[in-house]
């Protein structure tokens, strides 16, 4: 029994000799087990001669000790024992084998339903390598926010913590005699219960994650001898890897958020919730800053509202960045010319397709055509140079642009014409004061969220926007600074600590709540957002940059500045939001007590309201033209037509065919002038006098003062109205084709119906001819100066001029005397007898001024030589009716002044008739597309309705649509909040 029990020990021993149990050293086989010091070992027979030292072994027990233990079957051994001992020990160590029988029977079992149940829960427990990324980034940092070093410091030396411990060499004393007794046995238990334990490692699914080998006892060492800064360098590759995993974890499941946002956005368009979505926050926003940009503080009413402002020098990749924000290629660009020639407002909201529109558009862009991104760049460049006014590089006027998309960040972004050094030719000599102005303008709001763009490919000294930054936000409570081109200034700059200075905010001399580095492409206006985004992440993903820790994870690409820009942004917005509320609460407070105290019986009108109602005055003024009576109508034509061809008629038909010697001549000669007359002159002047007499009719009204309801603040309204009408409408040109053939038929007709017409005949000619005497006696006056009464009752004299026109005068009425029916004109002898009759009493003068004062002289015996024939005539219509026959009396101009009237008549009525049927309602028509012009144009509408009144209340409107557009956007906030 003892030699079966000796073989049995031998057997473990040798195994433990060959195998490890996760001690790096090896131990002899004395050192291992106990039976081998009490027996006789047949195995080796030195132990016959020499009795191995006593030792006492500090066994090392494996953490898997209560593991299930696996039954090992121990091999027969023939070969026997020898006992060095008494008998009575031989006893007292069988009974310590029947006790570790017990022990090792009770740890086997218990261990091996230990180890079933440990699986068990083992299996249950599900894989958390793919779930890391629920752990904050903040968790993977921790070293960089606390500093070890310094907690290491802090601690107490290994000395100090020496002194607390208890001090093991009295305890080892005091345990000594005991070690003498209970050595054998407790050596004995502890050797199977090790041998148990490493019986079950050898045999457990687990010995290869266990077992130190010889193998792994050399790669130890191996690894013991690697420096520390490939450690270093090791750790920050695999930390580098693990967050890139991250991160296109993140990405990927952002992408799926996406997708499904989309989805859900789409349904709500297509109508399947039948549900009224809310407008966005963000769109809520903009439009409170869309009323601010056309809103006038004449009242000293400041906009402080937070926007995010983008500067940086020109060409130092703010358009660059701002597409990569907005995720599409939405900005026009130039090889290093300025693109950006007056503020955009980009408005980012989230969105089921990837749109972008205009405010004052309803036509949307879809960004994920080519055909219209080329579309919306062209009219951001179109509408850019129409803002530019003429002489100037840049514009203040803002361009209202809104993109919405899938996963974009909320926030308002304002993008800004770069800062430029110099100003080159083709510029403005002011642009560059225009560029410094437009930009301190924006960013003076202390709201405002500066987005500082700097271009890491260029000197660090050449930046112009870092100095004009510092001045507007010194502590850098609101400012973010961007490096771009970040791959060019790592190829092309010497010293990488440059870059990492900049970064760290040690280089400009401006401060900065974050700075980031990004790439916005390699120079290629061609490449797609995608294809941008995956060369910058393979760029810092293999920067060194990056791997030499010079630049953080959370400090590089466009992804991570957007969040931190939206995240600044809606801070900025919850902090102030509601205090500018309650600034333009405070300024409507007062606009409305101006208004109360100035205007308290008028109604608080702002321009498109008067614009409204300026507009329904003006087209009931033009609707009170068809109000017009007929006769009123013809009596303006007849009487404005015949202003108009009065001094034809008797200059050019009346009198020469009354210098005729009979009456078929003077007929003859009144025909056929009469018919040149209507071919070529008469349809057109008839025409003119129409237009202009609508004109007239058209111009009271609208200037006619109304008694006490008249508001002169729509007098330039009118007028400007009353002017582009006109200058707009176009009489019909037909018309004077049909006119012309109703005027000849009426100039044919020469039946004198009655004694009426007779008589109105001879009345418009003698009014007419008075008419034309009394014009003429002015112009004889005016010519030989005052006669005797004026000259001694008002002390005036005659000019040596007018005296000797007097002379000349008085010589020509001797003429006349002499023969009554001399013909108009002079006749050169008569000239000659004349000069030198008034040469003889000491006048001289000129041939020309004798026949001059002839022309005046003849006509004014003329005239009343034919007022003299018409009260001649005022009894011959009977002679008329018999065509003067046996008669000396020959009426014939009489008959052509009737028709002449007659010709008027009709024409004014035949004008009336087209004014009230066709020209009045083309007015109408044409004012009222005026109206809609000016309806369009606010420009205009600000140019022609002026004035503090119209002032005070367009401002009163708009801080009351600011305020309340304000209250509704805190309210949705404090609901998403």
């Amino acid at each position: 029994m003892w030699r079966t029990r000796a073989a049995a020990a031998c057997v473990i021993c040798q195994s433990l000799a060959n195998s490890s149990c996760g001690i790096k050293r090896k131990s002899p086989l004395q050192n291992l087990h106990l039976v081998s010091r009490s027996v006789h070992h047949p195995y080796y027979p030195s132990a016959r001669f020499q009795r191995p030292p006593l030792r006492i072994s500090i066994q090392q027990f494996s953490s898997l000790n209560r593991l299930p233990l696996h039954k090992t079957k121990l091999l027969n051994v023939k070969h026997g024992y020898q006992s060095h001992r008494n008998f009575w020990l031989a006893r007292l160590a069988s009974r310590l084998l029947r006790v570790r029988y017990l022990i090792l029977g009770s740890a086997v079992g218990g261990g091996y339903t230990a180890k079933k149940t440990y699986e068990q829960w083992k299996d249950m427990i599900p894989d958390l390598e793919d779930y890391k990324w629920i752990v904050p980034d903040f968790i993977w940092e921790l070293d960089e926010l606390v500093d070890i070093e310094k907690l290491l410091k802090a601690l107490p030396d290994a000395d100090d913590l020496a002194k607390l411990m208890p001090d093991f060499e009295k305890i080892g004393e005091s345990l000594t005699s005991l070690k003498g007794f209970l050595s054998p046995g407790y050596n004995l238990v502890s050797e199977v219960i090790g041998a148990s334990d490493l019986l079950l490692l050898l045999g457990s699914p687990g010995e290869t994650a266990f077992r130190a080998t010889d193998q792994g006892y050399d790669n130890d060492k191996q690894f013991k001898k690697v420096s520390d800064k490939e450690k270093i360098d090791q750790l920050q590759e695999e930390l580098l890897r693990t967050q890139l995993k991250y991160q296109r974890m993140l990405e990927r499941l952002e992408k799926e958020n996406k997708e499904l946002r989309k989805l859900v956005l789409q349904r709500d368009d297509k109508g399947i919730h039948q549900r009224k979505l809310k407008k966005s926050l963000i769109d809520m926003y903009s439009e409170v800053l869309d009323i601010l940009s056309d809103y006038d503080a004449s009242y000293n009413t400041q906009d402080h509202l937070p926007r995010v402002v983008v500067v940086g020098d020109q060409s130092a990749g703010k358009t660059s960045v701002l597409e990569m924000i907005a995720q599409a290629r939405i900005f026009p660009r130039g090889s290093g010319e300025m693109m950006t020639r007056s503020p955009v407002k980009v408005t980012l909201s989230e969105g089921p397709h990837h749109v972008a529109l205009f405010k004052d558009s309803s036509r949307e862009f879809d960004l994920t055509k080519e055909e219209d991104l080329a579309a919306l760049r062209n009219e951001i460049e179109i509408r850019m140079r129409n803002s530019v006014k003429e002489g100037c590089t840049v514009s203040t006027e803002t361009i209202s642009l809104s993109v919405k998309g899938p996963g974009l960040q909320r926030m308002v972004l304002v993008d800004l014409p770069g800062v430029i050094s110099t100003v080159t030719s083709g510029m403005a000599p002011d642009t560059k004061e225009t560029i410094f102005s437009i930009s301190k303008a924006y960013m003076q709001n202390p709201n405002a969220i500066i987005l500082c763009i700097q271009d890491g490919s260029v000197d660090a000294e050449r930046s112009i926007v870092t100095d004009l930054v510092s001045q507007m936000d010194p502590q850098g409570k609101r400012t973010i600074f961007v490096l771009t081109k970040v791959d060019l200034a790592e190829k092309n700059v010497a010293s990488p600590n440059r870059i990492q200075q900049i970064i760290e905010g040690k280089l400009f001399p401006m401060k900065a709540l974050g700075y980031f580095a990004v790439v916005t492409g390699k120079g290629n206006s061609s490449e797609s957002i995608e294809s941008i985004k995956e060369y910058e992440e393979e760029f810092f993903q293999n920067s060194k940059l990056l791997k030499t820790s010079m630049l953080k994870a959370h400090q590089v690409t466009t992804k991570n500045l957007s969040l931190a820009v939206s995240d600044c942004f809606w801070k900025m917005v919850r902090e102030s939001v509601e205090q500018q509320a309650d600034a333009f609460k405070a300024t409507r407070f007062n606009l409305e007590t101006e208004w109360k105290n100035n205007y308290p019986r008028l109604r608080e009108l702002d321009r498109n309201e008067l614009f409204e109602k300026a507009k329904n005055e003006i087209l009931d003024e033009v609707i009170s033209l068809t109000q017009v009576t007929p006769k009123h109508w013809e009596e303006m034509l007849e009487k404005t037509l015949w202003e108009r061809v009065s001094t034809h008629v008797i200059e050019n038909i009346y009198l020469p065919a009354a210098q005729t010697a009979n009456s078929g001549t003077f007929n003859t000669t009144v025909d056929i002038k009469l018919k040149q007359w209507t071919d070529k002159q008469l349809p057109n002047k008839a025409v003119e006098v129409a237009w202009e007499t609508l004109q007239e009719e058209f111009s009271r009204f609208m200037t006619e003062k109304k008694g006490k309801e008249h508001d002169d603040i729509f007098d330039k309204l009118k007028q400007a109205v009353k002017e582009e009408t006109i200058k707009r409408h176009k009489w019909n040109e037909r018309a004077e084709d049909s006119l012309r053939v109703i005027q000849h038929n009426a100039l044919e007709d020469r039946s004198i119906s009655d004694k009426q017409q007779w008589d109105a005949a001879i009345h418009f000619m003698e009014e007419t001819l008075q008419s034309r005497l009394k014009d003429t006696e002015s112009v004889i006056e005016d010519m030989v100066g005052p006669d005797w009464k004026k000259r001694w009752l008002h002390w005036v004299g005659r000019t040596k001029e007018q005296n000797i026109r007097n002379e000349t005068k008085n010589e020509l009425e001797k003429l006349i005397k002499c023969n009554e029916d001399h013909p108009a004109y002079l006749a050169n002898d008569e000239v000659t007898t004349v000069r030198k009759n008034l040469e003889a009493r000491g006048v001289a003068v000129d041939p020309c001024l004798i026949k001059d004062t002839w022309h005046q002289i003849y006509r004014r015996y003329f005239l009343k030589s034919a007022l003299s024939h018409c009260n001649l005539c005022r009894r011959g219509f009977y002679y008329y009716q018999r065509h003067f026959v046996d008669s000396e009396l020959e009426c014939n101009d009489i008959v052509l002044f009737w028709r002449i009237q007659r010709m008027l008549a009709i024409t004014a009525n035949t004008l009336r008739q087209q004014l009230t049927n066709t020209e009045v309602r083309r007015l109408e028509k044409n004012v009222k597309e005026v109206l809609e012009d000016f309806a369009e144009d606010n420009e205009k509408k600000v140019m022609l309705l002026t004035g503090k009144r119209v002032q005070l209340a367009e401002d009163l409107k708009k801080v009351r649509e600011i305020q309340e557009k304000l209250e509704a956007f805190i309210e949705a906030l404090h609901q998403e909040k």
